[in-house]
């Protein structure tokens, strides 16, 4: 399907030259950077953004910035709110990880944000303060290199996703949630300070106190009000070692009131000991290769696993995904002494529960191998046709019901099946990012993949899955959204926050140029 893709809009990009030979007639105030050769309508530079990591539609745009500097972006992007006419969408594309085109400007300009980071530039695009508080990364930086920029200096990031091979600007403008986002909050509840470059080509510098409303905006706001050009993020004393914990349960009642107890809140709001949790669901027809597919049960473990799902009777397998992270002068005594007395108080099926012993960097960065083992045997890069989903606490039963037990029954899944908790007194409501009206809602990722040509498949399971929650009432909020309809986006955002929205992208960008592949205000 990719190389379908790939040939087809190298077809569409050779009749696009042909039909426009000679030199595209920018604003005066870009041609400069045409010149300079960072404005580019060629096929290799228009090409590979015509398409990301879904692999499932493309748009082929009529330029790429490969900017050297910030200054490069607020060029092109005061070039289009002041050109008369200007005919080109601006969109901003970081390492291409959007699932159905997000990161498109069909028929615009994508920006190629890694360009800011090229070993060239002026100055380091990550800095960690003098007094080790917050860590300056630029936009277009990848977590992982934030990770290890931050490590050098003895601490590192509060909360991830993840997979860590996703720019600061990406995630930080969806919401960026993981098993820490429990006590931590997501991503965008660590951010201190930015510079954003909005649709008026400014540069602006925010915070919540400072430029508030536009801080606001941005942190979840899908690229609507401008780019990410710098962020300050929350650090924290780092750790050296995780304890790697999985527990099985057979039972999702017992499973979700484990989940719910390790992030509750104690008595004067402190957490208990573990950093991060979350959850995995494994459907009985897949159950033996989707364990061994995690990179954690051994073949021996998921033997155990398979026989005590036919024990038990039961078609759906749940597993708690836990760390307990330590430094290297713990004593190894003491981190076993800590995760008794949590496991202890949990209801996981006896015998059933299993630990490893990494590195912190090793655990952060666990999806990354996997990465490479799929793209050694032609499986990472498919259709993704992901399905991300907040749902109330109050219906995460009926999910498992009516999707884990009902819908995915007898399907074949490639592609783990991911739901936790989260506390949303850990998130701020008043960013653009939505969230379910509930104290406690569940992250829940569906993240299929296609091996099988059989994408319709995955699409219209996905349809019934979304329809099955409409249906039913479940007041979810979609996670990495793109709607095609006005009412959708609306329902999404919810009537206060759409007009809010609404409010703020006429004023950050009115003429409606930003990142048009959400399809919020084309």
């Amino acid at each position: 399907m990719a190389v379908v893709y790939l040939l087809l809009a190298a077809l569409i990009a050779s009749c696009h030259a042909q039909a426009t030979s000679g030199d595209r007639p920018w604003p005066a105030s870009l041609a400069k950077l045409a010149k300079e050769g960072k404005l580019r309508t060629d096929s290799n530079a228009t090409v590979p953004a015509s398409m990301d990591f879904g692999n499932i539609t493309s748009a082929l745009p009529a330029a790429v910035l490969y900017p050297a500097s910030p200054g490069d972006l607020a060029a092109l992007l005061g070039a289009a709110y002041s050109t008369p006419g200007w005919p080109y969408t601006v969109a901003f594309r970081g390492r291409g990880h959007s699932l159905m085109g997000q990161a498109f400007a069909p028929g615009g300009v994508v920006v190629n944000m890694p360009s800011l980071g090229d070993p060239g530039a002026a100055a380091p695009r990550i800095n960690v303060s003098a007094d080790g508080r917050y860590v300056d990364a630029g936009g277009e930086q990848m977590w992982i290199d934030v990770l290890h920029a931050s490590l050098a200096r003895g601490v590192a990031p509060r909360s991830w996703t993840d997979y860590l091979y996703l720019t600061v600007g990406g995630t930080l403008s969806n919401a960026g949630v993981s098993g820490q986002t429990f006590r931590h909050g997501p991503q965008i509840s660590n951010v201190y300070e930015m510079d954003v470059i909005t649709g008026h080509g400014e540069t602006v510098t925010c915070s919540k106190e400072l430029n508030a409303d536009l801080f606001d905006a941005v942190l979840g706001g899908l690229g609507q009000f401008g780019v990410i050009t710098r962020a300050r993020i929350a650090v924290e004393p780092a750790p050296a070692r995780a304890r790697w914990v999985r527990l099985v349960y057979t039972d999702f009642a017992t499973f979700t009131a484990d989940q719910e107890r390790l992030i509750a809140p104690r008595p004067g709001g402190a957490f208990g000991p573990l950093s991060y949790v979350e959850g995995s669901v494994f459907v009985n027809q897949s159950l033996a290769s989707d364990l061994k597919n995690t990179g954690f049960f051994s073949d021996a473990d998921a033997a155990r696993i398979v026989a005590l799902a036919k024990e038990r009777n039961v078609t759906t397998v749940y597993s708690i995904e836990a760390t307990l992270n330590y430094d290297n002068a713990t004593a190894a005594a003491s981190v076993d002494q800590v995760l008794k007395s949590v496991l202890d108080g949990l209801r996981f099926e006896p015998g059933f529960s299993f630990e490893r012993d990494v590195t912190y960097v090793e655990f952060l960065d666990r999806v990354h191998s996997e990465e490479v083992a799929l793209n050694k045997v032609g499986l990472w890069r498919v259709p993704h046709p992901w399905l991300n989903m907040f749902v109330p606490g109050s219906r995460i039963a009926d999910f498992d019901r009516g999707v884990f037990k009902g819908i995915l029954q007898g399907a074949d899944i490639v592609g783990p099946l991911i739901v936790y908790p989260v506390n949303k007194a850990k998130w701020y409501d008043g960013m653009s990012a939505a969230t379910p009206a509930e104290d406690v809602f569940y992250v829940v990722s569906l993240l299929f993949s296609s091996v099988a040509n059989d994408l319709a498949r995955l699409q219209t399971q996905n349809q019934r899955i979304v329809k099955f929650c409409d249906s039913t009432g479940i007041q979810y909020k979609s996670y990495l959204a793109r709607y095609t309809n006005r009412d959708d986006w609306i329902r999404h955002f919810g009537s206060d926050k759409w007009k809010w929205f609404v409010d703020m992208k006429n004023k950050y960008d009115p003429k409606k140029l930003l990142s048009p592949g959400q399809d919020i205000f084309n």
